[in-house]
């Protein structure tokens, strides 16, 4: 599901990709349903591509986000208890104890917190690929490293 939301840097929230096109994506903000386009020139990035380091890799967002959906009962987060540093840190270290402090900025954990607001006013909760998806990734991966050799 989150292959499909995006996030276009520059821009405010997120948006769903409706279509391809030549140099360009139509696109549908999630809060409003309006359609727009992004350009070749947009920074555009799907949520499921996205991870944010840990001391032992990279976490998925999807899992990052389907913890915290587990944790607060799908229910949306109170933004402004999270404006202090210290705060923004102590939430996200009960969600991902090993995350990098280093590597992970006090304004990655204010976006995750947006994005993950936006998501569930808009009626999404499905953060987690499914079985089938993966599946079918992985044979994918496995005919291109056959066509590779």
């Amino acid at each position: 599901m989150l292959k499909e939301i995006l996030a276009i840097s520059g821009r405010p929230g997120l948006y769903r990709l409706v279509k391809y096109g030549k140099n360009i994506i139509i696109i549908e903000n999630i809060s409003d349903k309006k359609r727009g386009t992004a350009y070749s020139r947009d920074k555009v990035i799907s949520l499921g591509d996205i991870s944010m380091y840990t001391e032992s890799g990279d976490k998925p967002l999807g899992e990052i986000l389907e913890i915290i959906k587990t944790k607060y009962d799908a229910k949306p987060l109170d933004a402004a208890k999270y404006k202090e540093p210290e705060a923004l840190q102590t939430f996200f270290h009960e969600i991902v104890p090993n995350y990098d402090v280093d590597r992970v900025y006090n304004t990655d954990i204010k976006k995750l917190i947006s994005w993950y607001n936006i998501l569930i006013n808009s009626g999404i909760t499905d953060f987690l690929p499914k079985e089938e998806e993966k599946t079918e990734e992985a044979k994918e991966e496995k005919e291109d490293k056959k066509t590779e050799e």
